[in-house]
């Protein structure tokens, strides 16, 4: 048998074809840069404020994407930003979030996404709405309890969203610091394709 080397070597490489044809300087960026430029990555925000009056209150804010049946499109959401804040005594706070496949939102007003190329006249084919109650039914795939502040949840596409389904957002800050008031704000950013 004769003494061959396995592996590449100095002299005698295995393999003669590049298989990485990276070259220095790189340049990499997030799949949403491509999406923007292509005029296909939309984002909707919504806030809700209450003061405390007499008792514990909460402000709540949901967000729904839904990405209709036949639609011929595919929702990969990029990030989901939430947000509690209040305008004094913010150690007396107290929020959270959750993040929902499917769920129904009461009273429901319908949103316009906004197309995040600025110079793009396309349009999102999916159907945003915002709501002032918490969802009801669907999945919960997380849940997030909240401090003051705000908290970006990176997903760069790895929430996949296809026809006939949806994507629910709801945040709930609460208080009982009479002459506090309390907001929750949420937004939903993705990209089409």
């Amino acid at each position: 048998m004769p003494n061959n080397h396995v592996f590449n070597s100095f002299h005698n490489p295995v393999f003669t074809h590049s298989t990485n044809t990276y070259t220095d300087p790189g340049i990499v960026s997030p799949p949403e840069n491509g999406a923007s430029r292509a005029g296909s990555l939309f984002s909707i925000t919504g806030s809700a404020s209450a003061l405390v009056v007499l008792s514990l209150i909460s402000a709540v804010i949901t967000l729904k994407v839904t990405n209709p049946g036949g639609s011929g499109k595919t929702v990969y959401v990029s990030r989901i930003g939430i947000s509690i804040g209040g305008s004094s005594l913010l150690s007396a706070l107290s929020g959270s979030a959750s993040f929902q496949k499917g769920g129904t939102l009461s009273s429901p007003t319908t949103l316009t996404p906004t197309n995040n190329n600025f110079n793009s006249s396309a349009v999102s084919v999916m159907t945003a709405q915002s709501s002032t109650a918490a969802p009801t039914g669907g999945t919960t795939f997380n849940a997030v309890q909240l401090a003051p502040g705000g908290l970006t949840q990176e997903y760069t596409g790895s929430i996949i969203v296809p026809p006939g389904n949806s994507i629910t957002v709801s945040v709930t800050s609460s208080s009982s610091s009479v002459g506090l008031t309390i907001t929750s704000s949420a937004n939903i950013s993705w990209w089409e394709a």
